[in-house]
C-alpha cells in the first residue's frame, strides 16, 4: 500500500512526540535504572561480536591502503598518523553506525514489536504506566551508552590491529608508528568521535522504539518493522555522520 503524505507526516509527528516523552523519562525522579542496566547488557550482547568482526577488516583495509601510499612516497614513518586519524575519526563511527543500526536497533524493534502485538503496551497504558518512561527511555539511553562504549572499543582494536599489520606485515618501525598516532589525533578528534557515537546510538534507539511501538497486525508486521528500522536508521545515521563530520572539521580545524 502506498504511503500518503498524511501518513508520513503522522509518522514523523509520532516520532517527535515519542522522542520528547522519552527525554522526560530520563529525569532522575522517573528513570528506570534496573531496566536501563538490563537493556544495556541486552544491546551490548547482540552488538559486541559484530563490532569485533567488522572493526578488524575495516582497519586492515584502511591501514593497508594508507601504508601502501605512504611507503610509495617514502613516508612510511607517518603510518601511525594515518591509522590513528582513519580509525578514530572514520572507522570507529562508521562501524558503530553499521552495528548499532544493524544489530542493536533491530533487536530493540523486535522486542517492542512483539510486546505490541501481544497487547502488552496497551495493558501498560490501561494501568496508567507511560510506555515512553517505562520502556523507551531506558532503551534509548542504553543504546546511546553502548554506542559510545563500542566506539571506544573499535578505536582501540583499530589502533592495535593497525600496529600489528603495519609493523609485522609492512615492516614499519614500531617507534615511528607509536609516535605518529598522536600527530593528527588529539583530544578534539576523540571527543568528536565519541559525540558521533552518542548521537548515532540516540537516533538508532529512538527509531527502533518508534517502529516497535507503532507495529500493527501480526508477526509479519514485526518483521517488516525490523527491516524498516535498518533502512531508516542507516539513512538517519549516515546523514548525521556527514553533518557532525562537517561541524567537527570546522570546529577542530582539520
Amino acid at each position: 500500500m502506498a504511503v500518503t503524505p498524511r501518513d508520513a507526516a503522522r509518522a514523523l509527528g509520532g516520532f517527535y512526540s515519542l522522542s520528547l516523552d522519552s527525554l522526560a523519562g530520563i529525569l532522575p525522579s522517573r528513570f528506570q535504572g534496573r531496566e536501563f542496566l538490563t537493556q544495556f547488557w541486552f544491546v551490548a550482547r547482540v552488538s559486541l561480536v559484530p563490532t569485533i568482526m567488522m572493526s578488524v577488516p575495516f582497519t586492515v583495509l584502511v591501514v593497508f591502503t594508507l601504508n601502501s601510499l605512504l611507503l610509495e612516497i617514502g613516508a612510511g614513518d607517518l603510518s601511525g598518523a594515518g591509522a590513528g586519524l582513519g580509525t578514530v575519526t572514520q572507522i570507529g563511527p562508521l562501524v558503530t553506525v553499521l552495528v548499532v543500526a544493524g544489530a542493536g536497533a533491530t533487536a530493540i524493534t523486535a522486542d517492542l514489536g512483539s510486546r505490541t502485538i501481544r497487547e502488552e503496551i496497551a495493558a501498560l497504558e490501561v494501568l496508567g504506566i507511560d510506555p515512553a518512561t517505562r520502556l523507551v527511555a531506558p532503551r534509548v539511553l542504553a543504546s546511546t551508552a553502548v554506542a559510545v562504549t563500542l566506539n571506544g572499543a573499535v578505536c582501540a582494536i583499530g589502533l592495535i590491529g593497525g600496529f600489528f599489520f603495519s609493523v609485522v606485515l609492512q615492516n614499519v618501525d614500531p617507534g615511528a608508528y607509536a609516535a605518529g598516532v598522536t600527530l593528527l589525533v588529539g583530544t578534539g578528534e576523540l571527543v568528536l568521535s565519541e559525540a558521533k557515537a552518542a548521537v548515532f546510538g540516540l537516533l538508532a534507539g529512538l527509531i527502533a522504539c518508534h517502529r516497535g511501538l507503532s507495529v500493527s497486525g501480526g508477526p509479519k508486521s514485526v518483521g517488516e518493522a525490523v527491516n524498516e528500522t535498518v533502512v531508516f536508521a542507516f539513512v538517519a545515521l549516515f546523514v548525521a555522520n556527514m553533518i557532525l563530520t562537517a561541524v567537527g572539521i570546522a570546529v577542530i580545524g582539520r
